[in-house]
């Protein structure tokens, strides 16, 4: 059995190996590959040191609010963002095209409002005393165009007093509902025709001293019962 197993394996082919010129090959691309990432890695390593010191002297300078960069690719506008991010420095990237795209870095203190923001997305210059005047230009015309506003009354064609005076007569309903008096066959008595003139109050304590006066002479209520059955 062993020897028809041995047999059998040293009939197949052994499989293709690499020779030395492939082996030479693959370390050679394996090296420029690394050093094209060492390269990579110098060159950001590089271009951040400088906008790094780029960012400080921005910083230092009190004469100075906002700063623009050269367009550059979307990696290096990345590097950008997280400088001024650590610098603590608001960062917006404009522009239509891909290759045209800036950053711009504003002092926290001068945040930009959304006018400037705007103007930059169009892709024209903020001018601060242009875009002031343009605003009270706005304010003018809208104070203009309220006060040129004339309030109409509108006045009826025709009085309603007018119209159902033969049902309502001269007198409004405001002035009959002032005049109108009570009816007596509705119970609208006045108070000073009630026999009883005794407010709600003085009844109530004369209900409960009655009570009282049962509970405490159980006696006298036991007579006035039998007086009330005698008679």
């Amino acid at each position: 059995m062993a020897d028809l197993l041995g047999s059998i394996l040293s009939s197949m082919e052994k499989p293709p190996t690499i020779g030395e010129e492939e082996k030479k090959k693959a370390k050679k691309q394996r090296e420029q590959l690394e050093k094209l990432q060492a390269q990579e890695k110098a060159a950001k390593s590089k271009f951040r040191k400088r906008i790094v010191d780029e960012v400080n002297k921005f910083i230092n300078d009190s004469s100075c609010t906002r700063h623009k960069f050269e367009a550059m690719d979307k990696m290096a506008r990345t590097i950008v963002h997280d400088v001024a991010e650590v610098a603590g420095l608001t960062s917006f990237s404009f522009g239509e095209d891909e290759n045209d795209r800036y950053v711009m870095l504003f002092k926290k203190e001068f945040a930009p409002s959304d006018e400037e923001l705007e103007a930059y997305r169009r892709g024209e210059d903020w001018d601060p005393s242009k875009a002031e005047e343009i605003k009270r230009q706005k304010e003018a015309q809208v104070e203009e165009a309220s006060s040129s506003q004339v309030s109409h009354k509108v006045v009826p064609m025709s009085n309603y007093k007018d119209k159902y005076k033969h049902l309502i007569g001269d007198t409004s309903a405001k002035a009959a509902a002032q005049i109108t008096t009570a009816n007596k066959a509705y119970g609208f008595v006045p108070s000073e025709n009630k026999r009883d003139q005794r407010s709600i109050e003085e009844v109530q304590n004369q209900i409960r001293a009655k009570k009282r006066q049962k509970t405490e002479d159980p006696t006298a209520e036991a007579a006035q019962s039998s007086s009330n059955v005698e008679q």
